[in-house]
């Protein structure tokens, strides 16, 4: 590849409204509303958008590193301009898409240059998980603790320094606002590919027509399948690599090429052809650091798990593994152990060993277990370092005489470090009982609940640091909002229902809950101070009243339903700027509507929220 195949054509931007275009993102990223009078008529700047020709992405791309040099001198940018002014002869797209493109990149700081590469790996188009990411990072070390910042902190930085370059744009977000998944600008991928295979930062099979790499392999990403990716696999020698992705099928992978001990960083996410051979492989890595077999055809972990002392994060979601050996205890440096299915609910039982041996104190983030069931734990005191503990499942019953032990475990813990809790009781008997808890978690940011659950824990209001908040919509009553009203911190409220769980005992209870109120649900007035998303998710939704003063500062509302009874009030939703509405399933004749009653407001309120229907 060279830099003459970043060359595209694309639509150009009148210098007015490039201008404006590249005020708007310095404003933006600077993070000021207005920009000093001398800033909008410096000639310096007007000749950095002007010599852009007009074309979106250099604009942007530049205007992204003003916003990242506000210090810069007049003497420098007239420097910056010099260089990157195009000559006569040269094409101008061709002076935009490679010379633009690299002085971006050179003018980074080296940490965050090669974090910039790591995009390299995925392929074109491909959806990039905030997380997975930022892990990978961290195992790698190009993420490290700096100045009184943890590793994840220090990642997070670099991330947000490039997306104020504008060299990766949010696709997703999460209920709390952060970004959930990035996606790289297809112009901006074909640079960091060219420049990945001039440092011999990464190669890459398929996807991208590369040179043959000139010297040893560190990385590879194997992005196609069949004989002749085989084929070209065959003729490489792999035995220095230490990071390897794939994507597709491992059935051409050739595992004889490899020398597995210098392997630190495994991600088959999504992967298909997983056989038993494969573990066996995995398991010779004993230098692994990240492994993820997410979504893979795995279905069992054998004790030789407990061989890969150095494993920092273990990935099994979405797969048939159920159940972790007791050799799992011996990774003393795990970090991350993510198992189970959120879909499904399906979850990971924990050896009993895990409470009693006190190992593992690394662990930072426990997710998708089962708790509950023969010779599993209830017992996590000595996680002094565990951040987020997910249960998906508890089996009341079983662990009736262990409840207090649990109960105790997430008082002690929320002492400490835990700022995300997830339960998923399905009888909600459990649930009931936190209520009781003499010292609850009170230093959560995320909350999650799910269950039959119709009384709140009156120390919820109390939670000064929960900005994310999920409910069971059994919870859905107008004393229960009154009280969550008091969350002054809170930043996104849903409430949500499992089609499959929807039972007759469940709608008795939504029913009996709009009984209370006249059969409407109310939000009280005041209240919700920081309040920006709301999201009701479930087969059916009742009615939803919004009386004037109610939750002030909405931004996003959001319902997906198959039966809707519809709204009152959302016109005093002073704040609110959009209402996505997805029908799922066969709606009702009356949910039909209503939808349609809702449209035809819509196109006739030009001042109203924009609605979204899907």
């Amino acid at each position: 590849m060279s830099t003459e195949d970043c060359v595209h054509e694309m639509g150009l931007l009148s210098d007015e409204k490039a201008k404006q275009l590249f005020m708007a993102v310095v404003r933006k990223e600077t993070q000021k509303e207005s920009l000093p009078r001398d800033w909008e008529i410096c000639s310096n700047l007007r000749k950095l958008w002007e010599m852009c020709g007009g074309l979106l992405l250099t604009i942007v791309t530049m205007a992204g590193q003003v916003a990242c040099n506000p210090d810069k001198s007049d003497e420098e940018w007239i420097e910056v301009y010099t260089a990157l002014a195009p000559r006569p002869s040269t094409s101008r797209t061709e002076y935009q898409l490679t010379k633009i493109l690299s002085n971006c990149y050179n003018d980074m700081p080296v940490e965050i240059k090669t974090c910039a590469l790591y995009f390299s790996i995925f392929p074109r188009g491909q959806k990039i998980s905030r997380k997975r990411l930022t892990r990978r990072w961290i195992s790698e070390g190009l993420a490290i603790e700096h100045q009184g910042l943890s590793a994840e902190e220090v990642a997070e930085t670099y991330l947000n320094h490039l997306m104020r370059r504008k060299l990766l744009r949010a696709t997703e977000h999460s209920s709390n606002g952060k970004v959930k998944s990035y996606q790289v600008h297809g112009v901006v991928l074909e640079y960091l590919v060219y420049k990945a295979s001039e440092e011999n930062f990464v190669t890459i099979v398929g996807g991208w027509v590369m040179p043959p790499p000139t010297s040893k392999i560190r990385r590879i990403s194997i992005q196609c399948s069949g004989l002749r990716c085989g084929k070209e696999l065959e003729a490489m020698n792999l035995s220095h690599v230490r990071d390897l992705t794939m994507f597709g099928s491992l059935e051409q992978l050739p595992s004889s090429s490899f020398k597995f001990g210098v392997v630190q960083i495994l991600d088959l996410e999504g992967c298909k052809d997983f056989k038993r051979c494969h573990t066996k492989e995995i398991y010779r890595m004993l230098l692994l650091k990240y492994l993820s077999l997410r979504g893979t055809d795995i279905k069992k972990l054998t004790k030789r798990i407990g061989d890969l002392r150095y494993l920092e994060t273990l990935d099994i979601r979405e797969t048939d593994v159920l159940e972790l050996p007791k050799a799992i205890c011996k990774l003393e440096r795990v970090v991350n152990i993510f198992g189970g299915n959120k879909r499904t609910r399906k979850a990971l039982k924990l050896p009993e060993e895990l409470g009693k041996m006190g190992n593992m104190k690394a662990l930072r983030a426990l997710s998708g277990i089962d708790i509950g069931g023969e010779e599993t734990t209830a017992d996590f005191h000595h996680l002094t370092d565990l951040r987020k503990l997910t249960i998906y499942n508890i089996n009341y019953n079983m662990i009736f005489q262990h409840s207090v032990v649990f109960s105790s475990s997430i008082e002690y813990l929320g002492g400490f470090s835990l700022r995300a809790l997830v339960i998923h009781d399905d009888s909600a008997e459990f649930l009931k009982s936190l209520g009781g808890l003499s010292s609850p978690p009170m230093f959560l940011n995320a909350l999650e609940l799910s269950g039959k659950l119709i009384e709140l824990p009156k120390w919820i209001a109390a939670m000064d640091a929960l900005t994310k908040l999920t409910l069971s919509l059994t919870a859905l009553r107008a004393d229960n909002l009154e009280l969550l009203s008091k969350i002054c911190s809170l930043f996104s409220l849903t409430l949500s229902l499992n089609a499959a769980k929807q039972d007759e005992e469940t709608a008795a209870i939504i029913e009996d809950n709009k009984a209370c109120s006249d059969g409407v649900i109310p939000f009280p007035v005041g209240g919700f101070e920081n309040l920006k998303l709301l999201r009701f998710i479930a087969p059916y939704v009742p009615q939803l009243s919004f009386p004037d003063g109610a939750v002030p500062t909405l931004e996003r509302l959001e319902l997906r339903f198959s039966n809707f009874e519809g709204l009152v009030g959302i016109r005093g939703l002073k704040n609110l700027q959009q209402v996505y509405i997805k029908v799922q399933d066969e709606a009702s004749e009356t949910t039909e509507l209503i939808v349609k009653e809702m449209a035809t407001a819509a196109r006739e309120d030009r001042q109203g929220p924009r609605i979204i229907f899907d």
